[in-house]
């Protein structure tokens, strides 16, 4: 499995289809002498398949937002992996903070997602984890990771190959324009570690797994979290949407 650090742009409801082409073009030149560092992208639905034609003799691989737990069937306005990993897509994100707040989402369906994408050859799957401000106020965050790792993952098996990318995504640091402090992160992403080490063994979660952050990352606070044992890279939201702020945050870690 590759151990590069990984990059992930999410570009959530944020740009219009026209738009989104141009910034998959204007992504090209400022990114194509990286090296070490996988980069993918997530547009919305509309704009997957536009956007992997025009990255497709790039580096840049595709991400899709989210995904339904079943491959096909009467699911109107669902979307399945396979049909994903048809349009281009090498990784899915599953159960972001913002659809398990506006969607109702649930770890259930995170689970089922999950191990679905997981089952689908050639993707993989980006499982968001993270707590929110009270709970984080509170000393519940430790907990409330635990609580979700196991709900989300508890009980899938792994082969050779297979992946899986958890994003930590404290739901109090998304679009703040504050992320939370870098020893705070890695911290988290220790606590995440340690709990999949548990549920899995740590020769599996060395093999299969990498933890990324997600939350506010910016070009001026990225160098912060350069080089922390237990982060793996990052899931980048508003500052994706400038194709010369985001090649900044990139050749933060290409240095």
């Amino acid at each position: 499995m590759s151990k590069e650090k990984i990059i992930i742009a999410n570009w959530k409801m944020k740009i219009s289809l026209s738009e989104s082409k141009q910034l998959a073009q204007d992504l090209i030149d400022p990114l194509k002498e990286i090296k070490g560092i996988e980069i993918a992208v997530a547009p919305n639905f509309l704009s997957v398949c536009d956007v992997a034609d025009i990255l497709k003799d790039t580096s840049l691989k595709i991400c899709s937002q989210d995904a339904f737990w079943e491959q096909q069937g009467a699911y109107t306005g669902e979307i399945s992996p396979q049909l994903l990993k048809e349009a281009g897509c090498e990784f899915i994100i599953i159960g972001h903070s913002e659809r398990r707040k506006f969607m109702m989402e649930n770890y259930e369906m995170i689970h089922k997602k999950t191990k679905l994408v997981l089952e689908t050859e050639g993707v993989t799957p980006v499982v968001c984890i993270g707590e929110n401000w009270d709970e984080r106020k509170t000393d519940r965050r430790d907990f409330v990771l635990f609580d979700q790792l196991q709900q989300a993952l508890g009980g899938l098996k792994f082969g050779q190959g297979d992946r899986i990318i958890v994003a930590y995504e404290p739901i109090w640091a998304i679009g703040s324009g504050t992320a939370i402090e870098p020893a705070e992160a890695e911290y988290a992403h220790k606590v995440i570690r340690l709990t999949l080490n548990d549920m899995f063994g740590k020769d599996v979660v060395d093999e299969n797994f990498q933890i990324i952050y997600g939350g506010s990352i910016n070009s001026s606070n990225v160098v912060g979290f350069l080089g922390l044992e237990n982060i793996d890279g990052m899931l980048v939201g508003g500052a994706s949407l400038n194709a010369e702020e985001f090649a900044k945050v990139i050749k933060s870690f290409n240095k």
